[in-house]
């Protein structure tokens, strides 16, 4: 690999995130063979050059890199050990890596028992939602070796803006988890404020104006208010993955301990939204559990 453009890559889920990400990857002239649990999830990647193949074997024996996005901790698990996983059908290349949000711990032995099969992992999970998948302006959060870090960033490149690698194997997924954190709280202080003004007759626009031009500034004001002051529930980044990655966040916070409450009172929050079945709805439908929270839930 010579270039920017040189390499095969096996790109495994192709969901909201990994479809716009493999596509970038194809756009920067790399060749990318696809797979997907769901056989009609890369359709609409052919058009751009993109292989789809019938199972990971398949789309990972001849690849130079190995690139996850995936829902959870248990479906890295089965593309590293499972039958059809890396363990069994090594990568050309020799390197992982898996750029979904999961456990630390789980990253480690997954590198850990890769490691031992002469393959290099490296977790790099992202920040930027779907928007940020589709321009190729993801923020990337890599641990693992320093050499696969060298090794992976031409093709990272294709898909970010901005990489960081941040130190050893889970690394990367506990930087992660911290950003989470402070989403997760973000968006929960958000819907407090357009709550409590609301119910002071208060303009919503104009007041989230005023906020963005002073110390409450934040991207979460800036991009989600609006959808939770029109009463948007459309997904973007959905409710059900949030709950995960907060779930994440509190299971990291059991293992030191570390005491987080205030993390602990917005997945509570979470869990409300999922249990009206709101789970599906993009992160900024948390303001729902506050207009149930004060007599509005027949807004919109």
């Amino acid at each position: 690999m010579n270039n920017k453009t040189s390499g095969v890559v096996g790109f495994l889920g192709l969901g909201v995130m990994g479809r716009e990400m493999a596509r970038n990857l194809a756009e920067a002239g790399f060749t990318v063979h696809a797979f997907d649990v769901i056989p009609t999830a890369g359709d609409a990647l052919r058009q751009f050059g993109i292989e789809i193949m019938p199972d990971i074997p398949s789309a990972v024996t001849d690849a130079d890199i190995v690139i996850s996005m995936l829902p959870d901790t248990p479906q890295v698990e089965e593309i590293v050990s499972g039958t059809n996983g890396l363990l069994a059908h090594p990568p050309r290349g020799k390197l992982f890596v898996d750029m979904s949000t999961i456990a630390p711990d789980a990253t480690r032995k997954f590198s850990q028992a890769l490691a031992a099969a002469g393959i290099t992992m490296l977790d790099a999970p992202v920040s930027g939602g779907p928007v940020g998948a589709k321009n190729g302006t993801l923020t990337i959060m890599v641990g693992g070796e320093a050499s696969g870090f060298a090794q992976a960033t031409p093709f990272l490149q294709a898909m970010g803006t901005t990489l960081n690698h941040v130190g050893a194997s889970g690394a990367g997924q506990t930087v992660k988890l911290c950003n989470q954190l402070i989403c997760g709280i973000n968006i929960q202080a958000i819907c407090e404020a357009l709550a409590l003004a609301r119910a002071w007759d208060i303009d919503l626009v104009q007041m989230r104006e005023v906020l963005l031009g002073g110390s409450a500034a934040s991207w979460m004001l800036d991009k989600l208010a609006p959808a939770m002051i029109e009463g948007d529930v459309s997904a973007g980044f959905r409710i059900d993955l949030m709950m995960k990655d907060l779930r994440l966040v509190l299971e990291a916070a059991q293992k030191h301990p570390v005491p987080l409450p205030a993390t602990a009172l917005v997945a509570t929050q979470y869990q409300n939204a999922q249990a009206y079945g709101e789970g599906s709805n993009g992160n900024q439908a948390l303001f729902k559990v506050y207009d149930r929270l004060t007599g509005q839930n027949n807004r919109n």
